[in-house]
């Protein structure tokens, strides 16, 4: 995450579709992809997800964002997830995650709710949604008094490098990119290898701002 700076956002019913998705970003030089846990069954579109990147993407972590209860977490945990990412600040899941040695990313709105999570031994910090609870100067405000703050932003990203920079000038570790950059036309379309382009790009984006700073 911290090396590629981005961590793709991805949901979809069908397996097949979210394996091409992570292939894609894969390609792309992406190396965390986050399935976001959402509609019915989706632990078993996830399975075979898992499956999959363990088979064929080797470097690649695959984890599970919009878990907000213990239980989830360790049934996503059995299925293989390498990291667990949360819309909130739920302690019981610190609990499951640090048994594993899960890299668990919290969702946090607050300095108050960061330093609980650091206390609970979170490594990197979610902001969600991020441009709501104040966007890239949020960001700098807590890193001024707490610089060893690893802080992901997830909510208001976007591929662009005006947006991007502001993100990483103001102290983000990395970002997290759902639909901004994951786009409809991209598996509706079958245009998997425009997806690839688009990461590939958007990480060598990231690495020219982070020499620019």
């Amino acid at each position: 995450m911290k090396e590629t700076g981005i961590v793709p956002l991805f949901y979809n019913p069908d397996a097949e579709v979210c394996k091409k998705m992570a292939k894609a970003c894969y390609d792309g030089g992406a190396r965390a992809f986050e399935f976001t846990n959402r509609g019915e069954f989706a632990q078993e579109v996830f399975k075979e997800l898992s499956l999959y990147a363990k088979a064929e993407l080797p470097g690649m972590a695959v984890g599970v964002g919009s878990i907000v209860d213990a239980g989830t977490t360790s049934l996503y945990i059995q299925l293989g997830a390498d990291f667990i990412v949360s819309p909130i600040m739920n302690p019981e899941m610190a609990k499951v995650c640090n048994r594993r040695k899960i890299l668990w990313s919290p969702g946090c709105g607050t300095l108050s709710e960061i330093n609980q999570a650091e206390e609970l031994g979170c490594e990197l910090v979610k902001i969600f949604p991020a441009e709501q609870i104040g966007g890239p100067a949020f960001v700098s405000s807590i890193k001024a008094p707490c610089p060893w703050t690893d802080i992901m932003p997830s909510g208001g990203v976007t591929p662009e490098y005006d947006n991007l920079k502001a993100w990483f000038r103001a102290g983000a570790t990395c970002v997290g990119m759902g639909s901004q950059l994951m786009k409809k036309s991209y598996f509706a379309e079958n245009k998997y290898a425009e997806l690839a382009v688009k990461v590939k790009e958007t990480i060598e984006l990231i690495q020219k701002i982070k020499s620019e700073l």
